[in-house]
């Protein structure tokens, strides 16, 4: 099982995305991965952000954590043992002229884009739900299980 931790960057009415490519098409995801061996999830969420984007983050609240058990979904044909629960935070970041000078980015990834928040479910989010998710995790303050998603 791998843990991973996952950012929540918001800028004026804008949510930041990581787009990715694969085999299977392209989507966009939130900024994050991996967490390493006696990495905190908050420390992990910085560094990943650091890495594929450039920015420093301060992760604040935990806003949802999220599994994805690969065998259960569409892609089980390349993910079929892979299991991943992610912790997603929601952070501050204070400057964003470094954005997109990160030195370690994923190898699916294509780039980056800012989506707005009010169109959210008219973009290709990973997982599937994931706006109604945000809205409500942003708004209520409370962190919620939201199961084996993709």
């Amino acid at each position: 099982m791998r843990i991973a931790a996952r950012a929540v960057i918001i800028r004026d009415g804008r949510l930041l995305t990581v787009r990715v490519r694969t085999d299977e098409g392209e989507f966009l995801v939130l900024p994050g991965g991996g967490q390493e061996h006696g990495e905190t999830l908050p420390d992990a969420v910085r560094r990943e952000v650091a890495e594929e984007l450039g920015l420093a983050v301060m992760p604040r609240s935990l806003l949802y954590v999220r599994e994805y058990v690969g065998k259960n979904h569409k892609m089980r044909r390349i993910h079929a043992r892979f299991h991943q629960v992610e912790a997603v935070f929601h952070c501050e970041c204070p400057d964003f002229s470094p954005l997109g000078e990160g030195k370690g980015q994923d190898r699916r990834q294509v780039g980056f884009e800012w989506i707005p928040m009010d169109a959210l479910d008219q973009h290709s989010l990973s997982p599937r739900g994931l706006a109604q998710v945000l809205v409500r995790a942003l708004k209520d303050g409370t962190a919620v299980y939201i199961g084996d998603v993709h």
